[in-house]
């Protein structure tokens, strides 16, 4: 008796599986659109991110003099 074959393809994650509806359902602009927004928002993060780290040192310098 041999054993059954072992399945070699990934399953897709649900990631994967709504970008493939997104490729379907939305145009080239609209889905650069989308990314170029998330880039956006990941960039303002970051900006704000370094604000606050910008501030915390500020304060640190402040109280040493």
């Amino acid at each position: 008796m041999q054993a059954a074959p072992v399945r070699a393809t990934a399953i897709p994650s649900f990631t994967d599986a709504l970008r493939a509806v997104e490729s379907l359902l939305m145009s080239g602009g609209q889905r650069t659109a989308r990314q170029n927004a998330w880039t956006s928002v990941l960039e303002d993060r970051r900006r704000a991110k370094d604000r606050v780290e910008a501030q915390l040192f500020l304060e640190q310098v402040a109280g040493r003099h």
